[in-house]
């Protein structure tokens, strides 16, 4: 299996890495890109895994592809529904994927920062406890993915992993309860 990685260049997002370390056969676009391009690249691979900052109508580009502000909106739905086993992670990717009835494991809103924690939560969290839910999930996502062969079994193995977390920690609580799967 081949994948394509989209995972637009931007340090707050950095802990994210881990998800697609050590996966085999591999393309990683961070920037650069035009939107013919990043088509092109969807087309030519088997799983497409988005991740970064983004919001209902998709991935944010972060000023890293050229002519975009989303880098994955609508004009990618027709590509991206040809796939069944695409990863979405951003904040508010399922509005997305429920929109336009897309395939795979995806994120609702997901606190990722001390200040999404204190917006979704009413509460402040220290940092070392948004970086331990960010970490842990990166680090489990990525596992799965290298051990798993299907969409399902990577979830149902990730799901199992981080669950592990949520006692001790109320972001994690609350990032689990928005990790879903469509088949």
């Amino acid at each position: 299996m081949t994948t394509l990685v989209i995972h637009p260049d931007d340090r707050s997002t950095d802990f994210l890495k881990p998800i697609y370390q050590n996966i085999p056969n591999k393309t990683v676009i961070t920037g650069g890109l035009n939107r013919s391009e990043v088509r092109e690249l969807i087309t030519s691979h088997d799983r497409v895994i988005m991740l970064g900052h983004g919001a209902p109508s998709g991935l944010f580009a972060m000023g890293k592809f050229r002519e975009m502000m989303m880098v994955i909106d609508y004009t990618m739905v027709d590509l991206l529904k040809q796939k069944t086993d695409n990863i979405y992670i951003w904040c508010n990717a399922d509005q997305f994927i429920n929109t336009y009835d897309l395939k795979g494991i995806y994120s609702g809103m997901f606190i990722s920062e001390v200040g999404e924690g204190e917006y979704c939560l009413t509460k402040t969290y220290p940092q070392t406890l948004v970086d331990e839910s960010n970490d842990m999930f990166a680090q489990m996502l990525g596992e799965a993915l290298v051990m798993e062969n299907t969409t399902s079994r990577v979830f149902e193995n990730m799901m199992t992993e981080y669950s592990e977390v949520i006692d001790n920690n109320e972001i994690a609580e609350y990032n689990f309860k928005r990790l879903y799967i469509n088949n």
